[in-house]
């Protein structure tokens, strides 16, 4: 039986058993009665986990989203594990065949070993500098049907040699800067609106 929750205005999420250690023959059973169970405690949505060791989230959120009536999955991302346009891609397509809202949480970082095994030797700092940039072109990609071409400051920083720089009242882009998205990049093809009052960094190619 489903239990009635006061609205407050907040939404409560679970956390997914996570599947490091798992048995095979247990762990589509545990996935599905945890979501049940949070449904009916009147969650808006679970944390599906992501890491080296755990099951691919996005084959776990269609275990949730199967096993349930309105439960969101709230799907931990790292830019490392997906592109872009992938990530954009998987949630319309399981919006779409569900009828089902995806919850994104967006992770900079993660288990030093996880990052080393995957050749990850992103600096701290500009691990948030790459999320601020991927979370625009997820955002980008998702609201505008016909793409966007866009720039920031980590293809800018490999590619100071094809793209210029724009200055905008004397101040230049720097890591810190664009972590904070107020500045603009330029090419021939578009600009990024980083500007704090914009949907997100987009251009139109």
């Amino acid at each position: 039986m489903q239990t009635k929750t006061p609205d407050h205005g907040l939404k409560i999420f679970t956390t997914c058993p996570t599947t490091l250690l798992a048995q095979p023959g247990d762990c589509f059973r545990q996935l599905e009665e945890m979501a049940q169970a949070s449904e009916a405690a009147g969650c808006e949505g679970i944390l599906v986990f992501t890491d080296n060791a755990q099951l691919d989230p996005w084959l776990v959120s269609q275990i949730i989203i199967e096993a349930t009536d309105r439960l969101c999955p709230l799907v931990a991302i790292q830019p490392v594990y997906m592109h872009p346009y992938s990530v954009a891609k998987m949630i319309t397509s399981l919006a779409f065949l569900h009828s089902r809202r995806l919850y994104l949480n967006m992770v900079a970082g993660g288990f030093k070993n996880d990052l080393t095994a995957l050749n990850d030797l992103t600096p701290h700092d500009d691990r948030y500098v790459r999320l601020v940039e991927y979370t625009a072109i997820i955002q980008s990609v998702s609201g505008d049907k016909d793409g966007i071409a866009y720039v920031g400051f980590n293809y800018y920083d490999t590619n100071r040699d094809k793209v210029k720089a724009l200055t905008v009242n004397g101040v230049a882009p720097t890591v810190v800067r664009t972590a904070m998205a107020n500045h603009w990049l330029d090419n021939p093809v578009t600009q990024a609106d980083t500007r704090p009052d914009s949907v997100g960094p987009r251009g139109r190619a």
